[in-house]
């Protein structure tokens, strides 16, 4: 286990060793799962292609995928070398035609790729399930290169089995976006609201997304993982493709974002990961969620522009304070 000395402003999540024994009697084993041990609501800690065939197909309303992209990288030791497109291709079939399998006929998926992989990613779901859109979101981390334009996008495809009939929520994932020229009819202000924060609309979302942080040092979702996807984009897949008490399964759960995301939002969850110390990160934060459900740039039921949330709540932590000086109520 990592023993790195941080900073006391550092957020990012370590494990107490006097805990580890206790995360690790959370996770289920390939052994459970072969005895009927239900995995709902749990983690397990095993190879994606020894549980695939373990697990029913059709119990989940919702797939969120976050695979290894076609990219040299190390995962806690397991490394994932980049390797030719048919290659990959051929890693993609082993697993994602049973991955789709596991989704009922309602159901939504969303695959996240990059530029690299995406057209590969695209090729082979495509023949299991619809793909209708396709988001991208702006991954704003990094220091870029010299000779090339930097890379600050990914991409998540959305299918679904039966294009008459899955479930979207589009009031769930509405933006709060401020309003920098107030439009007034007859004095009433058009499509925007004034408060005492400023001046706001909620928008419908688009398939671009510009407010999304990449969890780092000051954020308490933030983990040693190489890939860990933000809790606020993952909230938006949540909240738009399933309902309360509905199933949100991942198949590279990696440090736990959709369970924990999950959760947070009143679902139930699975995650599969073979990495055990990111499955013990995964059940920490889990635990953690139990106490804290709040997620960086979600409140009051809308997503806000990224970076105005934390300006906001200020904003009224200062109305507040200036309120009990002058002894009136800031309500």
């Amino acid at each position: 286990m990592s023993a790195n000395v941080r900073s006391q402003k550092n957020k990012t999540l370590t494990l107490e060793p006097q805990n580890i024994p206790i995360l690790k009697q959370r996770l289920l084993s390939l052994h459970d799962l072969q005895n009927g041990t239900p995995f709902i609501n749990r983690t397990i800690n095993a190879s994606l292609q020894d549980v695939l065939p373990l697990i029913p197909n059709q119990f989940a309303d919702l797939i969120i995928i976050d695979p290894p992209y076609n990219l040299n990288k190390d995962f806690n030791g397991n490394r994932f070398s980049a390797m030719s497109d048919k290659n990959y291709t051929d890693y993609l079939e082993s697993w994602l035609p049973a991955v789709c399998a596991k989704l009922k006929p309602t159901g939504s998926l969303y695959l996240c790729g990059d530029w690299r992989c995406i057209p590969l990613m695209q090729q082979i779901l495509e023949k299991h399930m619809t793909i209708i859109n396709r988001i991208t979101w702006q991954r704003e981390k990094g220091r870029g290169s010299k000779n090339n334009w930097k890379n600050s996008m990914e991409d998540i495809l959305f299918a679904v089995n039966d294009t008459k009939n899955y479930y979207f929520n589009v009031d769930a994932v509405k933006m709060k976006r401020k309003v920098l020229a107030p439009y007034k009819v007859d004095g009433t202000p058009k499509d925007w609201n004034k408060t005492d924060e400023g001046n706001y609309r909620l928008t419908y979302p688009s398939n671009f997304w510009d407010d999304i942080s990449v969890p780092f040092w000051s954020m308490p979702e933030n983990t040693d993982h190489p890939t860990q996807k933000p809790e606020k984009l993952y909230a938006k897949l949540i909240l738009a493709s399933s309902k309360e008490n509905d199933v949100v399964f991942d198949p590279f759960l990696g440090s736990g974002t959709a369970s924990v995301v999950a959760k947070k939002l009143g679902r139930r969850y699975c995650g599969i990961d073979q990495n055990t110390e990111y499955c013990l990160w995964a059940e920490q934060r889990l635990l953690n969620a139990d106490k804290d459900r709040q997620i960086q740039g979600y409140s009051d039921g809308v997503f806000w522009e990224r970076n105005s949330f934390r300006q906001q709540k200020r904003t009224v932590q200062q109305l507040s304070v200036l309120a009990d000086k002058n002894g009136t109520s800031s309500v």
